[in-house]
């Protein structure tokens, strides 16, 4: 493994905080020429089926239930059957649940695909939705007197390797003109991040801008702020083990997923007032307030017919997290299956291909 070049950080546990139990009993190695690689065979190049055989399922992920709750309101259907929707969404639990063929496919951010492919595991990304505008922001710790990223040096802050939040610290701390040794990074996933700040371990952590107003209401009183950047995490993203992509019946259910996928999205987006009320009141007990002021932070949909700028943006995240140490430099082309490159943009209005 590489040595690291960023102090107070311990590889060792990095990988132990982000792989968790279930890559631990596997006896998982952290470097990609690991054991894991065994366990995928080369991707297929094969054509997609232009029809889902009978009898197809898929596990697919859906974080708070999203996406059922998505599919319900725009009144999609699937023309395969999910035989289970798992409630996860962190980079670490989804590699997890794809090693344990628990899981089909699953939506995240750009860093999870470059971490499984550090782990060993073969999987590829088979859509994408561009995001142009920040989707976290940088919290403080209750009584802090920290005011903006270049207020991070010297500070302990909560850093997701194999996630989203991970890299868009990074990216801050780059554009502020900061070095990786100028801040202590504290290797934790983005679930315990919020039990961090409460309790001191941080001084500083990045937090989904859906989770920013109930943080802030029950602690704002007491000192902690957010920080707003305009770094953005560029890639929102459908990917899926190549065992699975190699199986032409499941490789096709993929395909026929795609089009619901961003749909969904595209619906949420223009009818902010029902998933408000539906997803956010409902479902994750904010006030109709508070759920306004997060939809009108929202991305607009935009699922690009050619995939040369997500990857160039992969490409940069990579070489962002090699020059920490983090990952080994490597071409991140082949993480992308170009079988899938233009459904998601065929799917929608003109106006959402980008």
């Amino acid at each position: 493994m590489p040595s690291s070049p960023v102090p107070g950080v311990d590889r060792r546990l990095f990988l132990a905080s982000l792989l968790g139990a279930a890559a631990g009993v596997a006896g998982l190695s952290g470097c990609a020429n690991g054991s894991a690689a065994a366990e995928t065979k080369g991707a297929s190049s094969a054509p997609l089926a232009r029809k889902v055989p009978a009898g197809t399922s898929l596990k697919i992920a859906s974080y708070q239930n999203v996406q059922q709750i998505q599919f319900r309101l725009a009144k999609l259907d699937l023309p395969f059957k999910v035989s289970n929707w798992l409630n996860i969404g962190a980079g670490p639990d989804v590699i997890n649940a794809f090693r344990a063929r628990s899981l089909d496919l699953a939506n995240n951010a750009g860093i999870p695909p470059i971490q499984a492919h550090y782990q060993g595991f073969d999987a590829k990304i088979v859509a994408i939705n561009l995001t142009r505008k920040p989707n976290y922001l940088f919290a403080t710790k209750p009584g802090s007197d920290i005011r903006t990223v270049a207020d991070f040096k010297g500070k302990k802050l909560a850093f997701s390797q194999g996630q989203a939040q991970g890299v868009v610290l990074l990216r801050a701390l780059k554009k502020a003109g900061l070095a990786y040794d100028d801040a202590r990074l504290v290797p934790l996933t983005s679930n315990q991040f919020l039990t961090a700040l409460q309790s001191g371990q941080v001084d500083i952590a990045p937090l989904a801008n859906s989770q920013a107003p109930a943080y802030l209401q029950q602690y704002e009183s007491k000192g902690a702020r957010v920080i707003t950047t305009d770094v953005v995490d560029l890639l929102n993203l459908l990917w899926a083990p190549v065992t699975v992509l190699n199986d032409p019946a499941k490789a096709a259910a993929v395909a026929a997923y795609i089009p619901a996928w961003a749909k969904g999205q595209v619906w949420t987006y223009e009818h902010p007032d029902a998933w408000n009320e539906q997803f956010y009141v409902k479902t994750q007990n904010l006030t109709l307030e508070q759920a306004q002021g997060i939809t009108e932070l929202a991305n607009k949909p935009l699922f690009p017919p050619s995939w040369a700028e997500a990857i160039k943006w992969e490409q940069e995240t990579a070489d962002l997290l090699a020059e920490g140490g983090f990952v080994k430099k490597f071409d991140v082309s082949s993480l992308f299956d170009h079988r899938f490159e233009d459904i998601a943009a065929k799917a929608v209005p003109a106006e959402y291909r980008r």
